[in-house]
């Protein structure tokens, strides 16, 4: 998916939306990035997306993926931030595709990644990526750790771990990656598609190869993903040392639409309308919590272990 043309004739001209200034493009320079991809069950992650035609993309055995990508954003026009991704592997359509093929051929079943939740450093991010892309954004205590070994981040908020990933780096980023990816995300009941563009040179590890875990906590808003049956070791793991993101102006929205009317309100446009351009972090997390959570799992009894 090449970068569109007109967002190469725009470069270098200015906009103010809602009050934020942009240098265009939207654009994250030289920005260290991680993502890993865990095998979870694809019927649960169903059941956390609104509307009939967003469909948890399908591998095999009835297996889907849950794809936690953090981006540590160094330069863009907003400031400084991380932005913390949990999403849901996905198709678009009237019905599910079929499994596997959609991971190859993106642009035929419409496969992209389901926002499920998008902590991020800074209010500026928030009401940016909230009110113009509809981006489930929210601020919280984010990290970005990078040692000779792995590449780790923690999401907590109101002094509870949110989401702890952690990778071992999968060893020299040599790899060229120039591609697009689609975002779906709901906001004010409506599913809104948005797209970023992706250059950098990447570091990967595939099947057992791929190295790292994942840690949920005791906040609210991650409990359904204890639910999805998440593996203990993820399917894929990259590491982006230095990636140039640019985010297209241009996206799509739709009416979410439900066999009955929906009994609870949507969140809506008064989420953002107060919000300011403070590009303040809150203070780091507290990685103590993590320890915490992993001895309240190791108390709980053992889940089914799954196949992939």
């Amino acid at each position: 998916m090449a970068i569109p043309r007109r967002i190469k004739r725009y470069t270098g001209r200015h906009s103010l939306v809602d009050g934020i200034p942009y240098t265009l493009p939207v654009e994250g320079k030289d920005q260290p990035a991680f993502m890993a991809a865990f095998p979870i069950n694809a019927d649960k992650a169903r059941r956390l997306i609104p509307g009939d035609e967003v469909h948890p993309l399908r591998l095999w055995g009835g297996r889907g993926l849950l794809v936690v990508t953090v981006i540590n954003y160094l330069d863009t026009s907003i400031g400084k931030y991380i932005e913390y991704s949990i999403a849901i592997a996905c198709t678009h359509g009237r019905r599910p595709a079929p499994p596997i093929l959609p991971a190859a051929l993106w642009s035929l079943w419409g496969t992209g990644q389901y926002v499920y939740d998008l902590p991020v450093s800074t209010e500026i991010s928030v009401k940016g990526g909230k009110g113009i892309w509809g981006m489930p954004k929210h601020r919280a205590s984010l990290d970005f750790v990078v040692t000779d070994r792995t590449v780790s981040s923690m999401y907590e908020k109101d002094g509870k771990l949110g989401l702890f990933v952690e990778i071992e780096r999968p060893g020299k980023a040599w790899f060229p990656v120039n591609l697009g990816a689609v975002n779906y995300c709901e906001f004010r009941g409506m599913l809104w598609r948005s797209r970023i563009f992706f250059r950098s040179k990447a570091a990967f590890a595939l099947f057992g190869k791929a190295k790292g875990r994942l840690v949920l906590g005791d906040l609210e808003r991650v409990q359904p993903l204890k639910e999805l049956e998440i593996a203990d070791s993820p399917l894929f793991t990259a590491f982006l040392p230095a990636a140039t993101g640019v985010l297209d102006d241009y996206c799509e929205s739709w009416f979410v639409s439900f066999d009955r009317p929906p009994a609870v309100a949507p969140e809506g446009l008064e989420s953002v309308v107060a919000l300011g351009l403070v590009e303040v972090w809150p203070p780091p997390p507290d990685r103590s919590l993590i320890a915490l959570a992993e001895r309240g799992a190791a108390a709980r009894p053992p889940a089914v272990p799954t196949e992939i």
